[in-house]
């Protein structure tokens, strides 16, 4: 698994307090998606189970750091959905809890990795809480979340939370630039898409991914000078729906800022013509009022099973293109 330098002091910090006898049996790690949260919680992972640790590092020569370097850990446990299903139910949480009451199979400690707790049902978030709250030996728990206020308040409060943050812009840009030369104005753009997060940034910035954006901001100034919104439901209406509308939806909050001369807090730099149009074409209040509107389409077409997404799209494009016809008779 590949390990990225903004790692580095989170993986010290953690590490200093397993070594000095406060590291908590329970780690609940926060982070946005593209933070490299999996590599971190595999590096914690590696020293945990190490049989010969080297410091803050796993000697990587022992039994089990071989292992670990070949997936095939026998007290390493992985927890996640079965492949097609959208949540992790309580029969594999029950079966990895159960071999936790077991020797280890290696003597030392036995590492359980769950890496979306937000996946978890009901029933299986109650079936780790007893465990959590009273983990056989030497039993640890490496927890990763995007949304900690989707999770049970009980299981939250048998862990020590703890939130990766990030990284600075700057040092991040030019690791961004090192992995995949661009313009710096396009790579601060996609950081700031994606919450700062190095590695969804550097997925966006892929020649075609980032092409599939360019295009719908061109599709967006097309329609405006058209008054034809119902034009950009060919590059609304795709599977990537969720990302393409929270594009769309970054837009229009910049436009608001542009109209309230906080242009340089603009998410979408490389974008500002398309920004300045959005500012004219709509007031303040139908900026706001579209952008809910829009983010409530979202939500719409993430969280409801077997929704038709074209006839949505639909519904919401000639609603927004009413708006524009308002506008444009004031």
């Amino acid at each position: 698994m590949n390990w990225y330098p903004w790692l580095n002091g989170p993986y010290r910090q953690l590490i200093e307090q397993y070594q000095n006898g406060r590291g908590h049996h329970a780690l609940l790690l926060h982070a946005s998606a593209g933070n490299g949260d999996d590599a971190l919680i595999y590096g914690l992972s590696r020293w945990l189970l190490c049989q010969q640790p080297q410091g803050e590092k796993s000697c990587g020569q022992c039994h089990s750091c071989r292992l670990m370097l070949a997936g095939n850990h026998p007290d390493w446990h992985v927890l996640a959905p079965e492949k097609g299903k959208a949540s992790l139910g309580v029969d594999a949480v029950r079966q990895v809890v159960e071999k936790l009451y077991t020797h280890a199979q290696q003597g030392g400690a036995k590492v359980v990795w769950l890496a979306q707790a937000e996946l978890l049902t009901e029933a299986a978030a109650n079936a780790l809480l007893k465990t959590l709250e009273e983990p056989p030996e030497k039993t640890y728990f490496l927890i990763g979340c995007q949304e900690p206020s989707r999770l049970l308040a009980t299981l939250r409060s048998r862990c020590f939370y703890w939130h990766l943050h990030s990284p600075d812009e700057a040092p991040t840009s030019q690791w961004i630039n090192r992995q995949l030369p661009t313009d710096t104005g396009s790579i601060r753009t996609a950081l700031r898409l994606s919450n700062g997060a190095p590695l969804a940034a550097l997925k966006l910035l892929q020649p075609e991914r980032w092409r599939q954006r360019s295009q719908l901001c061109i599709q967006l100034g097309e329609a405006l000078r058209q008054q034809d919104i119902l034009s950009l439901l060919p590059q609304l209406n795709h599977d990537d729906v969720g990302e393409r509308l929270h594009w769309l939806c970054t837009l229009l909050l910049d436009a608001i800022k542009w109209q309230q001369g906080a242009g340089q807090y603009m998410l979408n730099h490389d974008q500002q013509p398309l920004i300045a149009h959005l500012a004219q074409s709509l007031s303040s209040e139908a900026l706001q009022s579209g952008m809910q509107s829009w983010l409530h389409c979202r939500q719409r077409l993430l969280s409801i099973v077997g929704v038709n997404r074209e006839l949505i799209l639909t519904e919401q494009l000639l609603h927004w293109e009413q708006s524009f016809s308002a506008a444009a008779s004031h």
